[in-house]
């Protein structure tokens, strides 16, 4: 692809789009597994759970985070079932609320903070401590005093500084700290570079590599940890990245970081009970993602466990996993007004129609971010108009506002028309911001025809109250 002046997002030129985008028989249907399992179209308007798009955007406004919260449910369900012999922690940074909170509690999974604010959160919901786990890479000595007196079940640690924080905090309030030393295993996983988490040169955990004959970064943790009153090690943690549709790099990685286990049992004479081997376990944005059921991959992941365990000859830790994405991603779309649209001409003739809604890269920064790659719907009625090449695009003052580069939709979509993207409940409204002063969106939760606001919309008077007049 040839170079554009205004960065890769714009470089897609001609009136075909993306090779695996295909021009559809029929504009008004969905392609169903991009959508959560109660959203279906009632004579060419989009429903969920038996309320009518129309009806929520009249309710709540737009741009409107709408959650299927029966098809959340039923995913956690799903991992909790496929992965019974593991603990699985939903990773709150998907996108977590005190009402995703009590589900996440209520259908049996553990939770995964990695801030204070989220661990807030999770108390607001009075989510039992023990089954909490608290990542990050620079926790405050606040945020580590908190989840110590709260009696967090866990902390990941992932510095120096971190395990000397925690071995003063415990003498100082007497209490244990149950740890697990996050690693990095130099696996690179098939993602974007932002999200892909284990390879050498990045800020997360310690490398299992050694240099110029010494121990290893994470070896050396280790030691300190064991020696350290006040700590107990649980095991390893490793997280390759996010949006993974292969198990391949779990394996390379569970076979790097249980050598390094079986080290550690053999040089100090403990046996680590837990092994966390991750998640970012994809999710389908588009016809080109096709992801994996929950059963098949506890099927593989705990085949790998158990293999490079009986290879290495040490006794089978326990498994836990971090889905987020995959539980409360399919469960969200975004719904949008349109204001306008453009015919844009370009290269070779052809021309793209651009559409641009009430949102954008406030409520959705992943194109922009990531130059991840969205479908789109006409949601409020039917069209017989042919399906033309269109970029849906936000109000916001930069070129990159975009919110899906490339769909057909129909040839007519035009001010006051409700338009919806799926896939949207993972780190979009967790990444929202205020940029340009717009407020962010709402979140309704929709179950058996009833909505109902789990994050209400902000409000000018909300931007306004930070201010210090």
């Amino acid at each position: 692809m040839r170079a554009h002046e205004a960065g890769a997002l714009h470089g897609q030129a001609g009136d075909r789009g993306p090779a695996w985008l295909n021009r559809p028989d029929d504009v008004n249907e969905l392609v169903p597994h991009l959508w959560a399992t109660h959203v279906s179209k009632v004579d060419g308007v989009l429903t969920v759970a038996g309320e009518s798009v129309t009806e929520l955007a009249t309710e709540f406004g737009t741009p409107l985070y709408v959650l299927d919260e029966d098809d959340f449910r039923r995913r956690a369900r799903a991992f909790r079932e496929a992965f019974d012999t593991a603990d699985v922690y939903y990773a709150g940074k998907a996108f977590l609320s005190v009402a995703t909170a009590r589900w996440v509690a209520e259908e049996g999974l553990n939770l995964d903070v990695c801030t204070g604010g989220e661990l807030a959160v999770a108390m607001a919901a009075d989510f039992p401590p023990a089954r909490i786990g608290l990542h990050g890479n620079n926790k405050s000595v606040a945020e580590l005093r908190r989840a110590l007196e709260l009696g967090v079940g866990r902390i990941i640690v992932d510095s120096v500084e971190e395990i000397d924080r925690l071995v003063g905090l415990t003498e100082e309030l007497g209490v244990t700290a149950r740890v697990m030393v996050r690693v990095t295993a130099g696996v690179e996983a098939h993602t974007h570079e932002y999200i892909s988490t284990a390879h050498e040169d990045q800020k997360f955990g310690f490398s299992i590599h050694g240099r110029e004959g010494r121990p290893s970064d994470a070896l050396q943790a280790v030691r300190r940890i064991v020696a350290a009153p006040g700590l107990k090690l649980l095991g390893l943690h490793s997280h390759i990245g996010s949006q993974i549709f292969v198990t391949d790099g779990f394996e390379v990685a569970a076979r790097r970081v249980l050598r390094l286990q079986a080290e550690i049992e053999r040089e100090l004479g403990v046996t680590l009970p837990e092994f966390d081997l991750g998640g970012g376990f994809g999710i389908a944005y588009t016809t080109q993602d096709d992801p994996r059921h929950p059963q098949d991959l506890a099927r593989e992941m705990v085949k790998i466990v158990h293999d490079e365990c009986g290879a290495l000859d040490i006794g089978v830790p326990k498994l836990s996993i971090e889905p987020g994405r995959a539980i409360v991603g399919p469960s969200t779309f975004t719904l949008y007004e349109v204001g306008t649209t453009k015919e844009v001409a370009l290269d070779g003739g052809a021309s793209r129609r651009y559409v641009a809604v009430d949102g954008g890269m406030s409520d959705n920064i992943r194109t922009a971010l990531y130059s991840a790659d969205y479908s789109a719907t006409l949601a409020s009625r039917s069209s017989e108009a042919p399906a033309v090449l269109s970029r849906v695009v936000g109000k916001h003052c930069e070129s990159g506002d975009i919110v899906v580069k490339d769909e057909y939709l129909p040839a007519d979509v035009a001010a006051g028309d409700l338009v919806a993207v799926p896939g949207t409940g993972a780190y979009c409204r967790s990444l929202a911001s205020n940029y340009n002063h717009v407020p962010r969106a709402a979140v309704v939760a929709v179950r058996e025809g009833e909505a109902r606001l789990i994050l209400r919309r902000e409000t000018e008077d909300d931007l306004l109250r930070l201010d210090v007049i």
